[in-house]
């Protein structure tokens, strides 16, 4: 492998992964030719890597619907454009990467933010940039959108979800499994029925 310099610290990410498998940050030379190798000699998820600036302040992650008619506290009302469930907030990481959700229960790690946060100028601002976001990609489901903030406060766009987890407390051996989509639904009142009968009357139209 070609010595090369680079900036750290960074985060590694496996093309070929889902979720946080496999995304680390390394911190110097040593970790990142490590961390190349252990993914590769894996076998597991091929041998396209990226490299990623760290963003080390808060986490959240943004669920964008898409435009269409939707049941909101008892009334229909009409989304003319991609729109956000509130953002939630990303805690307790591992190495400074959210663990998988295959591994802890993303409701261990993850909450709604505040009132007071949420009408803030920032995080207004950032939902906007993410429902931009999935105009440009036409999304026509709800896609997930994970933000952070850099080392100056500035929240940046990290990863776009297109087929983002949608799992919910629906079974009396699952009360854990809320995905980040249905901790945001909660948000605006929905339960899981709520949440995926309004999916379903997003349904495409030849």
């Amino acid at each position: 492998m070609k010595k090369i310099e680079l900036e750290f610290p960074f985060v590694l990410k496996p093309i070929r992964g889902r979720g946080s498998q496999g995304v680390s940050v390394v911190n110097n030379n040593e970790e990142y030719y490590l961390g190349v190798n252990d993914l590769i000699d894996s076998k597991i998820y091929g041998n396209k890597i990226m490299a990623e600036e760290f963003l080390p302040r808060l986490e959240i992650t943004i669920t964008i619907m898409p435009p269409g008619k939707y049941i909101i506290s008892g009334n229909v009302k009409k989304k003319i454009n991609h729109w956000a469930l509130p953002a939630v907030e990303r805690f307790n990481h591992k190495n400074n990467i959210a663990p998988y959700n295959g591994i802890v229960a993303v409701v261990n790690n993850s909450k709604i933010l505040s009132a007071e946060v949420l009408g803030s100028t920032e995080i207004k601002n950032i939902s906007q940039k993410c429902e931009f976001a999935a105009k440009l990609v036409g999304a026509k489901a709800p896609i997930r959108i994970d933000c952070r903030k850099n080392k100056l406060g500035q929240y940046h766009i990290f990863d776009l979800n297109l087929k983002p987890n949608m799992t919910g407390a629906s079974r009396s051996h699952r009360y854990n499994q809320d995905s980040l989509t249905m901790i945001a639904a909660r948000g605006i009142g929905w339960d899981y029925r709520d949440l995926i009968w309004n999916i379903l009357n997003q349904k495409w139209k030849l």
